[in-house]
């Protein structure tokens, strides 16, 4: 996966400044023959999953996957054995490291803006309980949840430089002439700071998407915030295909966070809190924060429920087995 982050990069090869590299043969072309590996390496990594399940499904231990579907019901998809394995890795490649960076930044946001985790266990305390976790037939109760989720895209964007579209007619934005062919990263950074649209656009705050005060509000509060058409995704024919899974994946996260934990700064030796950075941040394709270290605790009596959550899916033979 950081792999693929770094290679996907802008300006990771020189070929990316001087396209016209491209036609140089592969001798003369060292990017094309490490790429040419990185591709077999993947590809290996791909075939060896799904032959693994295919070897648990002939001894009746597959557990329930995407590549179990995929072998099971092969002519349906009409695709090749190394079609089916690419599409299922990479759809695991695409959403692994971004879910992971978006939640380091869900955790970020909660440290520097305390106040909304108290709203985050207000909200999942009163339309949960105390008896179970949070499920997906909750969110449409949950705006702060997701409205939390959506900010924290929105301040921090995991792919913050955007993914490069390329012009197909001649065009001209802003009295600047661009070229059919021409390549443009939309800056999600750049976008998500757009003053008439998020006010005070530097400030983490949810309120932008519950209140009628701000542009951003949508009604009802049932269905938005979501993160259909949300710019962090993309644009166009290039918006990422796996926003529903992202979608979902945070939203549980967080409000299961906020329902079993309690996450706060971590004290030194001496009793203060250890700062958290702002802006100490990968570069790259994807950014996430670097290392920082936070004290997480559970809430009184909701681990023994995650305990009995995590064995009763074991028992069962769920996805969490992968």
């Amino acid at each position: 996966v950081h792999t693929v982050e770094r290679v996907a990069s802008p300006g990771a090869y020189l070929v990316d400044t001087f396209p016209s590299l491209m036609m140089l043969p592969t001798f003369l072309a060292p990017f094309k023959k490490e790429l040419k590996t990185l591709h077999q390496i993947e590809l290996n990594l791909f075939r060896e999953l799904l032959e693994n399940v295919r070897s648990k499904l002939s001894s009746g231990n597959a557990p329930k996957c995407w590549e179990r579907t995929f072998i099971e019901d092969k002519e349906k998809f009409a695709l090749s054995e190394d079609e089916g394995a690419y599409v299922i890795g990479t759809l695991y490649e695409a959403g692994s490291s971004t879910t992971a960076a978006a939640m380091m930044n869900v955790i970020l946001c909660l440290l520097h803006y305390p106040k909304w985790q108290v709203k985050l266990q207000e909200e999942v305390d009163r339309v949960v309980g105390e008896e179970r976790l949070p499920l997906f037939e909750d969110m449409e109760n949950l705006p702060v949840v997701r409205s939390v989720v959506k900010e924290a895209l929105r301040w921090r964007p995991v792919t913050a430089g955007g993914l490069p579209h390329q012009v197909d007619k001649d065009d001209v934005y802003d009295g600047v002439f661009f070229p059919k062919g021409t390549n443009v990263h939309p800056n999600q950074w750049a976008i998500h700071r757009e003053e008439a649209l998020y006010p005070d656009s530097e400030t983490f705050n949810p309120e932008r998407w519950l209140s009628p005060s701000f542009p951003t509000y949508r009604e009802p509060l049932s269905v938005y915030p979501n993160l259909q058409n949300f710019s962090a995704f993309g644009f166009g024919r290039r918006f990422c295909p796996g926003v529903n899974i992202a979608e979902r994946s945070l939203n549980i996260l967080t409000a299961r966070i906020a329902w079993a934990c309690h996450i706060s700064k971590k004290k030194d030796e001496d009793g203060r809190d250890i700062d958290v950075p702002w802006y100490d941040y990968s570069a790259g394709f994807n950014v996430q924060p670097n290392w920082f270290p936070f004290a997480l605790r559970p809430r009184k009596g909701r681990d023994v429920i995650v305990d009995q959550c995590w064995a009763k899916e074991q028992r069962n033979d769920s996805m969490v087995n992968l």
